[in-house]
């Protein structure tokens, strides 16, 4: 008997500092907005909750303005968790990087997004704290290294943030698939290792590495909702 197909809803934005986003935020994130220095993390940050909120609010049948997320990390209980809409079975991630945002939304499984500008980092140094031994060796084969470095690093990114871990564990423990293959986990090792688990890879454009990770065994269905704010 085929398991049934999980729908995941797939958003993007482009940050925009605009006063009907900051209108919905509340004292906490208004809080939060104040310390960011930048003018571009005040858009991304803005832009993502502004996000979540209307998207949230078509999905719940709630008016944006009358969402209240939480922060609580699952593991140690501090506000620096994802964002959470408590009594929805509706589960969430929000990343942001360059001029994308990206909101993944899921019913009934925890799930974790992430994008990736790419940029010169150093990544044979990167490599060191992101790869295998397999993975790095599957790297250095590739034309398009830097291509091939970040879709192993949003893969991972994004696997942690769905389980709650986020950077707290190693991404060294996690042996994903080639980028050029089909996005699995391999292996897992240590005490953060979490099974079944989907992975799948977005299309964040040219420049960008994108990927999603849901908790589940049922095979994923991505909908990909065109740029909106």
């Amino acid at each position: 008997m085929e398991m049934p197909v999980l729908e995941c809803a797939v958003h993007w934005a482009r940050p925009a500092d605009d006063p009907r986003m900051r209108d919905l935020l509340d004292d906490g994130e208004r809080a939060r907005y104040a310390r960011f220095m930048r003018a571009e993390d005040k858009a991304r940050f803005v832009t993502g909750r502004f996000l979540a909120r209307t998207v949230l609010a078509e999905a719940t049948g709630r008016a944006p303005r009358d969402l209240r997320f939480t922060t609580g990390c699952p593991l140690c209980g501090d506000s620096h968790g994802k964002p959470r809409l408590p009594g929805s079975g509706l589960d969430f991630s929000l990343s942001h990087s360059g001029d994308r945002v990206l909101l993944v939304l899921v019913e009934g499984a925890e799930v974790g997004a992430d994008v990736e500008q790419e940029g010169d980092r150093d990544i044979d140094r990167l490599s060191r704290m992101v790869l295998t031994p397999a993975e790095s060796e599957a790297l250095k084969a590739m034309t398009d290294r830097k291509r091939g470095f970040h879709a192993y690093w949003s893969r991972k990114e994004a696997l942690l943030k769905a389980t709650g871990h986020g950077l707290a564990a190693p991404m060294t423990a996690i042996h994903v698939t080639a980028p050029d293959e089909p996005p699995e986990v391999i292996a897992w090792e240590g005490e953060a290792a979490v099974s079944p688990v989907r992975l799948a890879d977005l299309d964040a454009g040219p420049g960008y590495a994108a990927s999603a990770a849901v908790l589940t065994d049922r095979p994923l269905r991505l909908a990909e909702v065109p740029f909106r704010c």
